[in-house]
């Protein structure tokens, strides 16, 4: 039981490894992108952006004015707010902002179709939609100026690229210590799941936001799966399963909020949680069935992340307490106080490099952040995950409607 403890975690450290590898690598890369201008076009085609917004009064109006100043032809722009059955001020600032710009439309939705969640509220949008390609951000980002003119210009000359997505900061990043925890993993994502998958095995998953996908897409597969809590990750699978790639392309910014109390984390991520082991039961089945070997091996991971690797750290925590109570006795020989140790160095040399990718970031107060994650944030990972089996367990039994909690914003 040990040593499946110890090398499931070993596994997912040196695969995390690798991808740490690659990202820095790709980084590399487009820090010479970085100093050349975006090419000037005769024809930007037209773009048409979502924001589902419920709720969202305390960030709307900066996230629109966000949109305002994004440099893009505005004849060839159209920004589509769905105020999804919201009960405070957002469907008044959106209409203040759609009377003053042309380009900006808001829908509003009311029981029974509204209010179900995100990708109702996005497939409501693309039926009164115009645009050639569509963008997604959430309600609460504020994308640089530059970010769809570099989606765009990533996806447009390459017919195989179905979708291309760009990287997000946190805006609210110094806010306290739980706001820093989740820059160090948001940074940590992007260099080492996305930018690294995409150096070795040219696969990128799409995210919740900051993302450009092909409207032809999009009718081909169906629009998004309403039953999905995370509808980004099922979307990806089904993109790549018609043939076309998802490209990581970070020099597209937006900076969004992210929660600033440990109960609206652990809401948030439950549902992220709950939602990508929805996709996993989903696809395993169809495992050898699928089209795209890529995919499998993306699925697999996801697999090995939320079960087995869940199992081993679970395994491991659970045979060191007993041990140090003396209810079990590890009797094989060897360091293994040590190859513990070692697993902490590697996972904090793995975070360092990728903070080294955003010159701001590698700083002394950051290393000391890192060292307190792995102990704190990291293992409250376990228990998230286990509520969220618990309560997709507990919807499946009783039959119930699977209902989308939307994450709390606060006051920049």
């Amino acid at each position: 039981m040990f040593l499946i403890a110890l090398a499931s975690i070993w596994l997912m450290l040196l695969y995390h490894m690798f991808l740490a590898l690659g990202g820095y690598l790709f980084s590399n890369k487009m820090e010479a992108l970085k100093l050349l201008p975006i090419p000037q076009r005769d024809y930007w085609p037209k773009v048409s952006i979502f924001i589902p917004a419920h709720n969202e009064a305390v960030v709307i109006r900066n996230t629109l004015n966000s949109m305002v100043e994004l440099d893009y032809p505005l004849g060839q722009l159209e920004v589509i707010v769905i105020n999804d059955n919201s009960s405070d001020q957002t469907g008044e600032i959106v209409e203040e902002f759609a009377a003053k710009y042309s380009f900006i439309k808001a829908i509003h939705t009311f029981p029974p179709a509204g209010g179900k969640g995100k990708s109702t509220a996005l497939n409501r949008a693309l039926q009164d939609s115009t645009g050639e390609y569509i963008a997604v951000y959430d309600a609460d980002n504020n994308p640089e100026r530059s970010a769809i003119k570099h989606l765009v210009n990533t996806i447009i000359d390459q017919p195989g690229i179905g979708a291309v997505v760009g990287k997000f900061r946190v805006i609210n990043a110094h806010k306290n210590l739980l706001t820093r925890f989740i820059n160090i993993e948001t940074i940590s994502f992007q260099w080492m799941a996305q930018a690294g998958r995409w150096q070795w095995f040219r696969i990128s998953t799409i995210p919740g936001t900051n993302f450009l996908i092909r409207r032809s897409v999009l009718d081909q597969i169906g629009g998004w799966d309403v039953k999905a809590l995370a509808e980004d990750t099922e979307l990806s699978i089904r993109v790549y399963e018609e043939g076309y790639e998802i490209q990581f392309h970070p020099l597209a910014i937006t900076w969004e909020q992210e929660p600033e109390t440990w109960k609206v984390w652990f809401k948030q991520r439950t549902r992220w949680a709950r939602g990508n082991q929805y996709v996993i039961l989903m696809y395993i089945p169809k495992l050898f069935a699928m089209k795209k070997p890529r995919m499998i091996f993306d699925i697999v991971y996801f697999f090995f992340t939320y079960f087995l690797f869940l199992g081993g750290v679970l395994l491991s925590n659970s045979l060191m307490v007993l041990s140090m109570l003396g209810v079990v006795k590890v009797t094989l020989p060897g360091p293994f106080l040590l190859i513990w140790m070692l697993a902490y160095v590697l996972y904090i040399i793995e975070i360092m490099i990728t903070l080294g990718i955003e010159k701001t970031e590698l700083t002394f107060r950051n290393f000391l952040i890192v060292l307190l994650m792995y102990v704190t944030y990291s293992q409250l990972w376990i228990v998230l995950v286990i509520r969220s089996m618990f309560l997709h367990i507990k919807t499946v039994i009783n039959k119930k409607e699977v209902k989308w909690d939307k994450t709390e914003r606060f006051q920049a």
